[in-house]
């Protein structure tokens, strides 16, 4: 995986808006914390509106092209997810890019996914829009792994299947993710530890979704799975929780597996470095970077 330069303090970081329109309140928290430490410049059209887009897709493409080529800037952040970012990936060439910290979660997988398949790092984490909202200590680990630290241990997760696996962390959100099945910008994910959270899917939603990414391979040759947050996924008047059906699914696959690592759309979303080597001990509910996102 080609790794991309380290960031340092006053650094210069674009802004965009590859997805939904943007909260400007929340937006504004956001940069106010990345301020603190950077230098935030916001892309000329990320307030922009198109339905439930930022704006439409040729200038939301042609935005983040041109941050990822501007020499000046050494990182990119999104200012959320939503929906819209698949609709870039013909319109952009990932691998063409020379490597640069980017950083995003949610709708943002795609773009992720895409840059691996490309064999590039990228920064599953907050975007701007949920940055104002995390504790200190996600400000701090996303400063360390931006500025090439090797962050500790996420731990606290819950054994679903126990056991070790190495590999390369892929993945991100659950939905997100199986859009991407069949197409050029699915990583390698042999021998990978699978990262996924969700948001808003209800148990059965869940189980069709798992179910994909098993019937397309791509659960066979993991080294493990890692699953984050699944925030408002219960039904209400079911007599099982979100993670009832999660536990079942992965004691199908006998993949190590925990549950419950702090990443996703819950209240505490940990930065990670996707296509970077992790040690999952699902058994001790640890997820271990072993491996700098930086060079």
């Amino acid at each position: 995986m080609l790794r991309p330069p380290s960031l340092r303090p006053g650094d210069r970081i674009s802004i965009v808006s590859p997805s939904s329109p943007v909260d400007r309140e929340g937006l504004g928290r956001g940069i106010e914390r990345l301020a603190s430490r950077y230098r935030p410049t916001l892309d000329g059209h990320a307030l922009e509106r198109q339905h439930y887009l930022a704006g439409p897709d040729a200038v939301r493409a042609e935005s983040l092209r041109a941050a990822l080529l501007d020499p000046d800037v050494s990182a990119v952040f999104c200012t959320r997810g939503g929906s819209g970012a698949g609709r870039l990936l013909p319109l952009l060439e990932l691998g063409s890019f020379p490597p640069k910290l980017f950083v995003g979660c949610s709708d943002v997988t795609v773009l992720h996914a895409a840059l691996q398949a490309h064999g590039r790092i990228s920064i599953h984490g907050p975007v701007v829009t949920q940055l104002g909202e995390q504790p200190p200590g996600v400000l701090d680990q996303l400063f360390q792994l931006l500025e090439g630290g090797l962050p500790p241990p996420l731990t606290g997760a819950t054994p679903l299947v126990p056991g070790v696996g190495e590999g390369p962390l892929l993945g991100g959100n659950l939905t997100v993710l199986t859009t991407v099945l069949g197409t050029p910008w699915l990583p390698d994910m042999r021998g990978a530890v699978l990262l996924l959270e969700d948001d808003g899917e209800q148990p059965y939603r869940l189980d069709r979704l798992w179910t994909h990414l098993r019937n397309a391979g791509v659960l066979a040759g993991l080294a493990g799975i890692a699953l984050g947050d699944f925030t408002n996924c219960e039904r209400a008047d079911a007599d099982f929780t979100a993670r009832d059906v999660l536990r079942s699914l992965a004691e199908e696959t006998r993949l190590p597996c925990a549950v419950g690592f702090p990443v996703g759309h819950g209240p505490v979303n940990m930065p990670l470095a996707l296509g970077a080597r992790v040690r999952l001990d699902a058994g001790a509910g640890t997820l271990t970077p072993l491996e700098a996102a930086t060079q």
